[in-house]
């Protein structure tokens, strides 16, 4: 396919362009077979047009197209008499709907231009081919195509386990990605478990994904481990190697805890169907916990409904807060939030290791197992430590993000595999820093990057379903990494917290109504200006910069002397439990 077969019309003159919060502009409209262009038109004395768009069309999630046909009367003048002659001509609006939930309205003389640029917008969006997307087109030249792409190895993190203890290993078995096509090629197991047992171990999980380490708590050596269900079955069928591998994870005489990210019911109706959970007599030494939390379609449907109601200012207060209840989005925050807490605290109180799964151990999973390690961990709420819990809890574990976000909140096509899981966890973070102000060294403005980066990138840090695509479709010889631009001291500099304060204790979140909030900085960022508060964390940072540069004996900031957060919200006090 040639992109130039799907662009029926390359450019337009006089189209005007609107969005919220700007004036109209108006200009000239290019289409390529990426982006689309528009550059205003110059002012006269040999001015240079601007580029006053330049939007990725991966990014459009919807065309809306209407044409409106004009007339009047233009009236000519002879030396005798006067002719009115009408004057028939149309107008075509389209409006841009954004994954990242901006909206754009283009206006477009000439009902033919009008629907070609629509259509030529659809199909270039549409476009599904991995090696097709912008990524494998994109050569900034400040970067090399090897830049970022091995930061944060897995050998890195099983070392800084393996100086704490020699009970694990790093396992190479699916190098070919034979026993499991969703996992990386390297996986951390037990140091007792052979590589024979994993590959029979992994025949009794849905897709292959055996119990694997995810998380090492050093404060007292339990673990965290990750998986999909087990293949139960209606005839209960058992697996000596599976026991084995979860016995060896326990290291003596432990406990665990199993918690399972679905309902009680929906585990016993999956066994029906071939699944199930592990049940006691096979697993004495580990409890189960049902924690159901929402995906798929439940989930983007939530999705949906919540940014109907943020674009609908229309709305009275009362109706608006009802049409946030009942979008249920919060409730999934807050869903997420305590059973990351759970698995925590299992961890952190009870000093027993835990094995968290749902089905496929895909989503809800690596929601609840990044999000603990981010409650746990101070590293992980570093800006190098966030990365790399990404990477390896979201990118190398298998996230399927080309099917989740293919489309966003506007999509009109027909819902397939979409479903914001990372934008739920991003959420929950967002939430996590609200309540902790000084504990995460980057801010939302990082969180927010990473949010459009997921739904359309020039970088392939995030194309493809898991590390097996990204092999075959040679992403990390063929784009750049986003890591690579995000590390770069100019880039790094605004994504980091002033406010940030090492904080070595677990952070225990709330989750009550009135400690939950709607992520105002994502779902209104395009309804409602944020230069005030934008001009207040300049203003923050400008405060701390001339802090940091004064003699420490002279500086009376009360910034540069706060401190760091306890291990409970202060914000919101007799909410949440101290750790």
């Amino acid at each position: 396919m040639e992109f130039a077969e799907l662009i029926k019309t390359a450019k337009v003159e006089n189209v005007q362009l609107s969005y919220s919060g700007l004036p109209p502009i108006k200009g000239t409209l290019c289409i390529t077979s990426h982006h689309l262009l528009l550059s205003s038109q110059p002012g006269g004395n040999g001015e240079q047009g601007t580029v006053e768009l330049w939007l990725l069309i991966r990014n459009v999630d919807a065309v809306e197209k209407s044409v409106q046909n004009l007339s009047w009367y233009q009236t000519s003048r002879t030396n005798s008499s006067h002719q009115d002659t009408r004057v028939a001509s149309s107008l075509g609006t389209i409006t841009l709907k954004c994954k990242d939930l901006k909206v754009l309205q283009l206006e477009i003389p000439g009902m033919e231009e009008c629907l070609n640029i629509a259509s030529s917008t659809e199909a270039l969006s549409s476009v599904d081919s991995v090696m097709m997307m912008y990524p494998f087109f994109y050569r900034p030249q400040s970067m090399k195509l090897k830049d970022g792409w091995q930061l944060y190895p897995l050998q890195y993190f099983y070392e800084q386990i393996a100086s704490e203890t020699g009970a694990w290993r790093l396992s190479c078995a699916n190098g070919d990605f034979t026993i499991c096509s969703s996992y990386p090629p390297a996986v951390i197991v037990p140091a007792t478990v052979d590589d024979n047992i994993l590959k029979k171990a992994a025949r009794f999980r849905q897709g292959g994904r055996f119990p694997v380490l995810s998380y090492y708590h050093k404060k007292n050596g339990t673990v965290m481990l990750r998986s999909s269900q087990p293949l139960i079955g209606p005839n209960r069928k058992r697996c000596q190697e599976d026991e084995v591998l979860l016995s060896a994870a326990l290291d003596g005489g432990g406990r665990g805890f199993i918690i399972d990210t679905r309902s009680a019911q929906a585990a016993k109706q999956a066994r029906m169907m071939g699944g199930g959970t592990e049940p006691t007599s096979s697993y004495p030494r580990w409890k189960r916990l049902h924690r159901p939390l929402e995906r798929g379609r439940p989930l983007q449907e939530s999705f949906i409904k919540l940014v109907e109601a943020c674009n609908d200012t229309s709305l009275s207060m009362d109706r608006w807060l009802s049409k946030l209840e009942s979008s249920k989005w919060l409730a999934h925050v807050k869903g997420a939030l305590s059973a990351a807490c759970l698995a925590a605290q299992c961890m952190e109180r009870e000093e027993a290791c835990v094995l968290v799964h749902g089905a496929e151990g895909t989503d809800t999973t690596l929601l609840v197992t990044a999000l603990a390690q981010v409650i746990l961990d101070p590293d992980c709420r570093t800006l190098a430590g966030f990365q790399g819990l990404l990477e390896r809890e979201w990118i190398e574990a298998g996230h399927p993000f080309h099917f989740r976000y293919a489309h966003s909140a506007y999509s009109h096509a027909r819902l397939k595999q979409e479903a914001p899981i990372f934008l739920l966890f991003l959420d929950c973070v967002w939430q996590l820093g609200r309540q902790f102000p000084y504990s995460l060294q980057f801010s939302e403005r990082l969180l927010l990057v990473l949010f459009e980066h997921t739904y359309a990138s020039c970088y392939g840090t995030f194309l493809c379903n898991s590390e097996k695509e990204r092999r075959l479709c040679k992403v990390k010889e063929k784009t750049h990494s986003l890591w690579a631009w995000l590390n770069q001291p100019s880039e790094r500099k605004k994504h980091l917290n002033p406010l940030y304060a090492y904080n070595t204790l677990v952070i225990w979140p709330s989750v009550e109504p009135q400690s939950l909030q709607l992520w105002q900085g994502l779902f209104l960022r395009w309804i409602r200006s944020s230069q005030y508060l934008d001009e207040a964390w300049a203003e923050i940072q400008r405060l701390v910069t001339s802090c940091e540069d004064a003699p420490e004996e002279s500086s009376g900031c009360t910034l540069c002397h706060s401190q760091p957060d306890a291990a409970y919200p202060l914000t919101i006090a007799g909410t949440a439990n101290e750790g």
